[in-house]
C-alpha cells in the first residue's frame, strides 16, 4: 500500500550533484558552502547577518544564550509550537510562562498576551518567544509594539514559516526572520521542513553584537579572531573565551541548503495551490481551519484541520496509507512543565483545539491523485 506522509521532502539531481561535489572536494565539515548558505540566506530574507547552525533547536538555544537569558529570567511561549520553544530558555536556567492561543489563528493571542506582561511590575518577563505557526507569520508589529514598552526582546520562531510574509501598519511587508521587528528569528532545515538539509537551522538577525555572539557560541566558544584574543602566537592559535558548543552546521548540509533555497519559492506556489485545493474541497464540511488575516502571505508547512471523531479520522486515514499528525500536544501539560505547577486549563483555546486538530499532507511534491485521494477518503469517513 502507497503510503503518503503528513510530509516529505524533495530531493532532486541537482541536490544530490551538490552534495556529490562537496563529497570528493576539500571539504565535509567547515567549508565555503557554510558562508554561502548563510549569505544566500541572508539576501533571501532581507536581513543583515544569519548563521548557521546544527538545528532550529540549538538556533533556539543559542538566540536565548545570546539575549542573556540566565537563572530566574521569565520569557512567555505559545503553548502550541514543539518543545523547543520552551525548552531554550530552561536550558539556560530560565522560567517559560505559557499564554493562550487565538483560537482563529492558533498563534498566540496578543490580548492575552498584553494582559499577562502588563499584570506583572517591570521587569518581571525577560522576552517573548512568538511562534510562526503552521507558516503563519505572528503580527510582529504589534508584540514590538508591547515589547517595547516594558523593555523585552523577541525571538521569532519562525521554523514553520520561510517566506511568510505580513503587511505592517505603514503598508511594508516584512518577511518572517527579517528582523524589523525582532532581536532574532529562528529557522529549521529538518527533512519535513520547506528546506530540507537532513538537520539545520538558521538565526537571523540585524544585531551585529548578537550575530557575532552565536557564532562564537556555536563553535565551543572558540575564536581565533586576533582582535578577539589577549595575545596572538601565530596562525594556528586560538583562545576558548566562553563555555559555548558543537552547534555548527556542516559544508555538505550547506550544499544541500543552497540548492533547496533556491526552490523555495516554487515550493510556497505549489504548498499554497494544495491549500486552495483542500479548502474548496472541504466547503460546506464545517471544518474549521485556521483563519488567515488580511495581508498576510501564508507559508503552509501544515495544512490543519479541526474535526470531529478526530482519533477516528486519524485511524481511518492510516489505514488507507494517509499518515496524517497532530500539532502539537500543548507543552504545558507535558509532565515537565507539569510538574512546575502547569496543568490543564491553564490555557483552555490551546487544549480544546489539541482535541480536534489534524494535520493533513502537505508538501510540495504531492500530486493531484493523491490529494483527490486524501479528500475522498476524509469525504467518505463523514458520509
Amino acid at each position: 500500500m502507497k503510503i503518503i506522509p503528513y510530509g516529505r521532502q524533495s530531493i532532486d539531481q541537482e541536490d544530490i550533484n551538490a552534495i556529490n561535489e562537496v563529497l570528493v572536494s576539500d571539504y565535509l565539515t567547515q567549508g565555503p558552502l557554510v558562508e554561502k548558505f548563510e549569505s544566500d540566506f541572508a539576501a533571501y530574507i532581507g536581513c543583515k547577518h544569519a548563521v548557521a547552525v546544527s538545528n532550529g533547536t540549538a538556533a533556539l538555544h543559542l538566540s536565548a544564550l545570546a539575549l542573556g537569558v540566565q537563572k530566574g529570567d521569565r520569557v512567555i511561549t505559545s503553548p502550541i509550537t514543539f518543545s523547543a520553544s520552551a525548552n531554550c530558555v530552561e536550558y539556560c536556567g530560565g522560567e517559560i510562562d505559557f499564554c493562550d492561543i487565538d483560537p482563529q489563528t492558533y498563534l498566540i493571542d496578543l490580548d492575552k498576551l498584553a494582559t499577562m506582561i502588563e499584570s506583572k511590575p517591570k521587569g518581571y518577563y525577560k522576552g517573548i518567544i512568538p511562534v510562526d505557526f503552521c507558516g503563519l507569520s505572528v503580527d510582529l508589529e504589534r508584540i514590538s509594539n508591547i515589547a517595547r514598552q516594558h523593555n523585552l526582546w523577541i525571538i521569532e520562531d519562525a521554523c514553520h514559516a520561510p517566506g511568510a510574509k505580513f503587511q505592517d501598519t505603514s503598508g511594508n511587508w516584512h518577511m518572517a526572520g527579517d528582523g524589523h521587528y525582532s532581536d532574532c528569528s529562528i529557522f529549521s532545515f529538518h527533512p519535513v521542513k520547506h528546506i530540507a538539509c537532513g538537520e539545520g537551522g538558521m538565526v537571523t538577525t540585524n544585531n551585529d553584537e548578537i550575530a557575532e555572539r552565536i557564532r562564537l557560541l556555536r563553535t565551543h566558544g572558540i575564536s581565533k579572531d586576533p582582535k578577539q584574543l589577549d595575545k596572538h602566537d601565530g596562525g594556528w592559535y586560538y583562545q576558548m573565551l566562553e563555555l559555548g558548543y558543537n552547534y555548527r552546521l556542516t559544508d555538505f548540509q550547506s550544499a544541500l541548503g543552497v540548492t533547496q533555497l533556491k526552490k523555495l519559492d516554487s515550493s510556497l506556489e505549489k504548498r499554497n495551490e494544495i491549500a486552495r485545493i483542500y479548502d474548496s474541497s472541504f466547503k460546506g464540511l464545517g471544518f474549521k481551519k485556521q483563519f488567515i488575516p488580511e495581508n498576510y502571505f501564508h507559508a503552509y508547512h501544515l495544512y490543519v484541520i479541526e474535526v470531529p471523531q478526530r482519533k477516528a479520522l486519524y485511524d481511518h486515514l492510516r489505514l488507507h496509507g494517509i499518515y496524517a499528525q497532530v500539532h502539537y500536544i500543548p507543552v504545558h501539560t507535558m509532565p515537565y512543565y507539569s510538574a512546575k505547577g502547569w496543568k490543564e486549563g491553564d490555557a483552555p483555546n490551546a487544549e480544546k483545539y489539541y482535541t480536534q486538530c489534524l494535520s493533513i499532507p502537505m508538501f510540495p511534491t504531492l500530486d493531484r491523485e493523491d490529494q483527490a485521494f486524501i479528500i475522498d477518503r476524509i469525504k467518505s469517513f463523514y458520509a
